[in-house]
C-alpha cells in the first residue's frame, strides 16, 4: 500500500512542477490559454505591480510583455509540500526582459520567488494563490550578441511543433 501512496505523491509533485514550468512558458510565448490553465478560475495573484485574479495576471502580463523585445523566465529550487489535494510550493525564478529605450538596449533582471498554494480539483492541479516576492532586481545597458530568428513569442515558435498544447 505504501508504494501506491509514494507513486501518487510523486505524480502529484511532477504535475505541480510541470504547471510551474507551464507558467514560465505561457508568459515567454505569450500563450494566454496555457497560463490560464495554471491558475484556478477563483485564484488570487499578488505581484509587486498587480493584485487580483491569477488569470487576470496572465492577461495583464502577456500584454505588458509586448513592450519587450525578448523575455525569458527560468525556475529553479522548486520545493513542494503535498497534503492530499492541497499543496504549497516555493520556486526561485530569474526573469530577464530585453527592451529598447531610445538608443539604449536595456536588460531588466529580477530574482524572485513564487510562493504558491495549490489545490487539485477534478484531477487538475492549479494555483489557488501566488505571491511573487522579488528578492532583488537590476536594470543595465547591454550590447546584443545576436538573436535566433526562429525564436517567437507565439505559436510559430519551434517548440509548438514538438510539444502538445496543454489544456
Amino acid at each position: 500500500m505504501q508504494g501506491k501512496t509514494d507513486q501518487a505523491t510523486l505524480a502529484d509533485r511532477l504535475a505541480i512542477q510541470e504547471q510551474i514550468y507551464n507558467y514560465c512558458r505561457s508568459v515567454d510565448r505569450l500563450d494566454v490559454p496555457l497560463g490560464h490553465g495554471v491558475f484556478h478560475e477563483d485564484s488570487h495573484a499578488d505581484f509587486p505591480t498587480y493584485k487580483g485574479s491569477g488569470r487576470g495576471w496572465i492577461d495583464a502580463v502577456c500584454v505588458a510583455h509586448l513592450d519587450y523585445l525578448h523575455h525569458s523566465h527560468q525556475v529553479t529550487n522548486i520545493l513542494i509540500d503535498i497534503d492530499g489535494d492541497h499543496a504549497g510550493s516555493e520556486a526561485y525564478v530569474t526573469a530577464n526582459l530585453r527592451q529598447q529605450d531610445g538608443e539604449r538596449l536595456i536588460n531588466r533582471m529580477f530574482s524572485a520567488r513564487y510562493i504558491d498554494t495549490w489545490s487539485k480539483r477534478d484531477g487538475h492541479w492549479a494555483i489557488d494563490r501566488r505571491d511573487c516576492v522579488v528578492d532583488f532586481s537590476e536594470v543595465r545597458d547591454v550590447t546584443a550578441l545576436g538573436n535566433d530568428e526562429r525564436s517567437a513569442r507565439d505559436g510559430s515558435d519551434p517548440s509548438y511543433g514538438v510539444l502538445k498544447e496543454v489544456a
